[in-house]
């Protein structure tokens, strides 16, 4: 098998991870751990700024193109915090002008004079987990803010002032039918957010819902609501640019395209994952797990937790697994300048694809159809290194941690 051969470097992101929540949500499968004895803050961004001094020498010159802070809860920081961050962050990165710097942020942990002060600090995007409006279902999803608390918080975003601002929705919930989907839905248009994130609960392992499993709607009332949300959202003039992902024009997440479209990402704190393009190689990385355990590694080469190269074949499947979740075509040559390799090393799988109708394929773009989209994880099957019988949905999507 050839070696990739890359002819120029993607473009590069920065991730950030915060690793405090009020409160483990059993769904949560990141890396998250709930506030015990109060929050090391200043501690862990001193630990954040030695960990991205460590890793200067792998993208020296490099741009940055977006950065994300995310969790956890990013918002249980203090402004200040935030500002020292983004401060160390430009003194020794190269950014492009006005680069999309987001923060999460879950309600009850920050008011408009708290998103304010993120605005100030440097803070041009919020994404806002309020999963939904219905205390019912909140309260089966184990979060622990209610209606009022969600609604304050996009509100607050709107009265401190952020013109760039997600609202995450989650649907297919314990006890959820359409109606109530829908209702969460026109709610959370009525703020006006720039972009939505909506997306099916599903029960990933080492969780509590995973020990534990809910009562789920039936997949025939989940395609119902994400149908009835493509509407929906589509006459409201959000344009689906990725399977859980809708944004008024000018938008979309600048970030998680970069993710998409099999860009380079570096991972800065606990548990944080990296992918990087070095020389001819693609290089997967990421940080020991335990924020007590990174902190006191961040300043020396313990701070890694494992680090590995994907072989050719990976490479073609994590390009296949990122770039098929969009609603836009990827051509030929992307796939050449993001893998390193031919087309022809997958030319095959995408002409069965095209003929099963599960992707469109001219020779020079390929794009997944509404078929491919609903059956995604069959047509991933396609592209996987050495696929097995019985492969499970989870199965496909566990293969590459995003950060």
């Amino acid at each position: 098998m050839t070696a990739p051969v890359f002819h120029a470097l993607p473009r590069l992101s920065i991730y950030l991870h915060i690793p405090w929540c009020e409160k483990k949500c059993p769904y949560c499968d990141f890396n998250s751990h709930a506030i015990k004895d109060g929050l090391p803050e200043e501690q862990y961004v001193d630990a954040l700024i030695q960990d991205l001094e460590q890793e200067l020498p792998k993208i020296q010159n490099r741009k940055v193109n977006s950065i994300f802070i995310g969790g956890g809860t990013p918002s249980l920081l203090d402004a200040r915090s935030i500002n020292r961050l983004l401060t160390e962050i430009h003194a020794r990165l190269d950014c492009i002008v006005e680069p999309e710097i987001t923060l999460e942020a879950n309600p009850g942990s920050a008011d408009s004079g708290k998103f304010k002060d993120f605005l100030d600090a440097g803070i041009n995007r919020l994404s806002i987990g309020v999963q939904s409006f219905n205390n019912d279902l909140l309260q089966a999803l184990g979060r622990v803010h209610d209606g009022k608390a969600a609604r304050a918080a996009a509100t607050a975003a709107v009265d401190a002032g952020f013109v760039n601002f997600n609202l995450d929705l989650m649907y297919a919930l314990p006890g959820q039918d359409l109606e109530m989907a829908v209702s969460d839905l026109q709610t959370a248009l009525s703020f006006k957010p720039s972009h939505l994130s909506c997306y099916q609960l599903t029960i990933e392992p080492n969780t509590v819902f995973h020990t534990y499993p809910p009562q789920l709607p039936d997949e025939d009332i989940s395609w119902q609501i994400q149908t009835s949300f493509e509407t929906i959202l589509a006459q409201e003039g959000y344009g689906q640019y990725e399977i859980s992902a809708y944004a008024r024009d000018g938008y979309a997440c600048r970030h998680n395209l970069n993710y998409w479209r099999f860009g380079d990402y570096l991972g800065i704190g606990a548990g944080a994952h990296s992918k990087l393009t070095v020389h001819d190689k693609v290089m997967r990385s990421w940080k020991v797990k335990h924020p007590t355990d990174y902190m006191s590694k961040a300043n020396s080469a313990a701070r890694i937790g494992g680090c590995k190269f994907s072989s050719a074949e990976e490479i073609r499947f994590e390009f296949m697994l990122n770039t098929m979740r969009l609603n836009e075509p990827a051509t030929v040559k992307e796939f050449q300048q993001s893998t390193g390799q031919s087309i022809n090393t997958v030319k095959a799988e995408l002409q069965r694809a095209h003929k099963d109708q599960l992707l469109d394929f001219d020779g020079a773009r390929f794009m997944t159809t509404e078929l491919g989209r609903r059956f995604l994880n069959d047509l991933l099957q396609r592209f996987l290194p050495e696929p097995k019988p019985g492969i499970g949905d989870n199965a496909v999507a566990a293969q590459i941690e995003l950060p």
